[in-house]
């Protein structure tokens, strides 16, 4: 079976800094993003953690606190969800995040059966 280009679905996911949601979320809204799910995570990449301050004793900071942002849209508007992202999340610093696109086989809405960019 030949799949249809105008059909592909992709799943963005974002691991941006908690203080640049609303920014990302509104150029979201601005390009007629449908739906999103936000998570709270925490983790660490390349700056593996800090150390912090509290009453005079340092802490060390293992997992950063993040925020993830899932979004499914189709082939043709991915590019333009990861530009908005890339454009709101980033502040220059260590820690901006990552965008990760993956290629999503099927996609059913559970109210009208609805599949793949229908379902959207």
């Amino acid at each position: 079976m030949v799949e249809n280009k105008e059909d592909d679905v992709k799943l963005v996911t974002a691991i941006v800094k908690p203080h640049k949601l609303d920014q990302v979320k509104e150029a979201l809204q601005e390009l007629g993003v449908q739906g999103l799910t936000v998570s709270e995570v925490r983790g660490y990449g390349r700056q593996r953690g800090h150390t912090e301050v509290y009453r005079g004793a340092e802490y060390a900071i293992e997992f950063v606190p993040k925020v993830k942002l899932e979004i499914l849209t189709s082939d043709e508007e991915v590019n333009g969800v990861i530009d908005a992202i890339v454009k709101q999340a980033q502040t220059g610093q260590v820690g901006d995040g990552k965008v990760f696109v993956t290629t999503v086989d099927r996609v059913v809405r559970i109210r009208t059966a609805e599949e793949d960019a229908e379902a959207l």
